[in-house]
């Protein structure tokens, strides 16, 4: 069964260490959250698509790693150096979640448009299967956000795919730029009333609403920013529910 509405799960979250080196990570109680979502029953398709970070195979052994052993069906899309699968379309249909990894949103959205995954994407996501992302992962659903895809000094980016309208900030509380960007941007209306997330939150959008949003740990919030009378902004507290379990 898919998703009953079309979903989107946009975050600052995702793997959690298994304190065994580097590259072993555990999955999240997340992905049992979108496999839920997608109503995808006993053994959930879950595609990881890693070109925010140019399909490096660091990026598929993290994944592949992750989810060995659990309930999840792995699989991966690659671009880099041509589509590692015949037929995009019928791939992506197939699963119950896609999962996009961090990295640059500028180069991951556009290497999306030269093999046509934004018309590919939205049939997915209008067809129930579940999409969510970390990072550019999260940004790239809406129209834009702050981003380092151009140097480590953060700056705005516009050309999401804007399914989602709204700006997105991710890793809120944990790095110095965004918070003080994303008012900026929202202020001088560079980008709309956005929804921003401290590391450890997801925004769970139903269609283009706001649904939810989830955590990983306590003390962590999501936050609604509406420009206000002279230019200012309205920040907003929004409070999440804690998620317990991992996924299996």
């Amino acid at each position: 069964m898919p998703a009953t509405e079309p979903t989107i799960v946009a975050t600052s979250m995702g793997f959690a260490s298994r304190r065994r080196g580097p590259w072993d990570a555990r999955p999240s109680a997340l992905f049992d959250l979108m496999a839920e979502l997608a109503g995808a029953g006993d053994a959930p398709r879950i595609c990881y698509l890693g070109q925010a970070t140019g399909d490096q195979p660091t990026g598929f052994t993290v994944f592949y790693g992750a989810f060995a052993g659990t309930r999840f069906r792995a699989s991966h899309l690659a671009l880099y150096p041509m589509p590692n699968v015949e037929d995009i379309r019928a791939h992506l249909l197939a699963q119950d979640v896609i999962w996009v990894g961090g990295g640059s949103v500028a180069n991951l959205c556009a290497v999306w448009r030269v093999h046509g995954l934004p018309d590919i994407l939205h049939e997915c996501w209008q067809a129930g299967v579940v999409l969510g992302g970390v990072s550019a992962g999260s940004i790239c659903w809406h129209t834009g956000g702050a981003t380092d895809s151009y140097g480590p000094t953060l700056r705005p980016f516009t050309e999401g795919l804007g399914w989602l309208p709204y700006g997105n900030g991710v890793h809120y509380d944990s790095e110095e730029q965004r918070r003080p960007l994303m008012h900026r941007l929202v202020a001088d209306g560079t980008l709309p009333a956005s929804h921003c997330t401290d590391d450890g939150v997801g925004l769970i959008y139903r269609g283009t609403r706001l649904a939810e949003v989830v955590a990983d740990r306590p003390g962590v919030a999501a936050y609604e920013l509406v420009r206000a009378a002279a230019g200012t902004v309205r920040e907003t507290r929004i409070e999440p529910r804690l998620l317990s379990a991992a996924a299996q």
